[in-house]
This record gives structure tokens, C-alpha cells and sequence, in this order.
């Protein structure tokens, strides 16, 4: 087993465990999505820009899921291609740039 199999494991274990103890009993996780996002936040606002990106697409879906408009899955991958979206403009870009309107979840 590599390394890269042993993260892998270690991480969705891990996953599985936070979202018992945070009793969101059928999460199911794209954590190569979730990773991508963060490793383009971070690529482009720095390192710290990963997890909070990750969070702030979690919340964002989460308020999707919640007002009964679309499933789990659907708003992770809308709100996911937002961000990278936004990622592709670097820092320059955002939600006060002409166009984003039509982008919130």
C-alpha cells in the first residue's frame, strides 16, 4: 500500500468518523472535488484560502439544501463551481464584478 493509499484511507475514515460525531448520518463526500477546491483556493489566495473556501461552500450548500430547492449533492457541485469560477479570475474577480448575480446558491 503507498502512501497516497494510506492518506486516502486515513481521510475518508476520518470524514466518516466527523460526520458521526456531527450525527450528518448520510453524508456522502466528493473529497476529490472538496480537495480540488481547496488546492485552487489555495493556488490562488494563499494557503489559508483552502479550508475556508471548503467551509464557505459547505455552509453555502447547506443553506441550499435546507430552503428545500435542491439535494446535497447538487448544491456541493453548484456551489464548488462558483468558487473555482471564482478561482479562475484570481483575486481580481467576485461577486461585485458584472455577471456574478446570477451565481448565489
Amino acid at each position: 500500500m503507498t502512501d497516497h493509499d494510506k492518506e486516502e484511507r486515513a481521510l475518508a475514515h476520518w470524514g466518516q468518523r466527523l460526520s458521526q460525531a456531527l450525527q450528518i448520518l448520510d453524508l456522502k463526500v466528493d473529497q476529490p472535488l472538496i480537495r480540488r477546491l481547496a488546492d485552487e483556493s489555495a493556488r490562488t489566495a494563499g494557503p489559508s484560502a483552502g479550508p475556508i473556501s471548503a467551509f464557505i461552500v459547505g455552509y453555502a450548500a447547506a443553506l441550499a439544501v435546507s430552503s428545500g430547492h435542491v439535494d446535497s449533492p447538487a448544491a456541493v457541485s453548484s456551489a464548488v463551481d462558483t468558487a473555482l469560477k471564482l478561482c479562475e479570475d484570481g483575486t481580481a474577480g467576485g461577486p461585485d464584478t458584472k455577471g456574478w448575480a446570477g451565481t448565489a446558491q
